[in-house]
């Protein structure tokens, strides 16, 4: 890929990373990703929250890994855009020995990656993989430059999966990683459900732009893709509800984004 991306980076249609990061209080994205987000915003109210406590859990959950279980190696797969708090500096926050790499095919992605790979740690490795998660096997193969398929590594797919053609496809991209990474490593992955009418009209109004479609899919198959491997408590939940703080006032409330954190036997 030419070093200069520029003209590769699309501003007359909206990308779903660019209004990820809109939604969560980024600064990078164009008039008609705000347009989109706005639109969406409109449709489901709900989407913002869901775009914040997509990070909250991504956080709990890198820290859960590394704090408790002693993970040093981080496979996040479709990272969208850098807002606060990203899985390497979560991850090295609590072991900065920690290697993460991340995988995305966007430009706009690419560009911002090569800005956060100078502000890594010393003792740690902060990687970026050009790659399209339907090719999971280019994914394993450039992984193993950087990290070593022979200790434990979590894998995370963090609300990217509704993006597969179909469950048969989402199914194979996350079993052909997992099937590469050793027994004692995790699976982190959360996406967006369709017990929300108000979700699956944004989805369908967000592909009549020209955006890349994304299908949110039954809690079922969702949880389906933790089938042989070990739940962490609390199990498959609501990302609200995945090892949320306490709170002093009101009830942590469900959202139409479930997922876990699963441990590869």
């Amino acid at each position: 890929m030419s070093d200069d991306l520029t003209p590769l980076i699309r501003t007359d249609i909206p990308h779903s990373a660019r209004i990820w990061n809109y939604w969560m209080g980024g600064k990078d994205h164009y008039e008609i990703d705000r347009v989109a987000g706005d639109a969406g915003v409109q449709v489901d109210p709900d989407i913002v929250t869901m775009a914040t406590q997509s990070r909250q859990f991504l956080i709990r959950a890198v820290q859960y890994l590394a704090g408790e279980e002693g993970i040093r190696q981080f496979l996040d797969i479709g990272t969208g855009l850098p807002t606060m708090q990203n899985t390497h500096e979560v991850a090295q926050g609590v072991a900065p020995e920690s290697k993460v790499v991340y995988v995305d095919n966007d430009p706009l992605v690419l560009v911002h990656a090569r800005a956060l790979l100078t502000s890594t740690t010393d003792e740690g490795v902060t990687m970026y993989i050009d790659a399209d998660f339907h090719s999971p096997e280019q994914i394993v193969a450039d992984a193993r430059n950087v990290l070593n398929f022979n200790q434990p590594i979590a894998v995370m797919f963090m609300g990217v999966l509704g993006h597969a053609k179909t469950y048969e496809d989402l199914l194979r991209i996350v079993h052909t990683v997992l099937d590469a990474v050793p027994s004692g490593s995790y699976l982190v992955m959360w996406d967006g459900t369709d017990d929300s009418q108000a979700y699956v009209t944004l989805c369908e109004n967000y592909t009549k732009t020209g955006g890349v479609p994304y299908t949110p899919r039954p809690q079922k198959q969702i949880e389906g893709v933790f089938d042989g491997l070990e739940m962490v408590d609390p199990g498959f939940v609501s990302i609200t509800q995945w090892r949320a703080p306490d709170t002093q006032v009101g009830e942590i409330r469900p959202i139409s984004a479930y997922g876990a954190v699963a441990r590869k036997p």
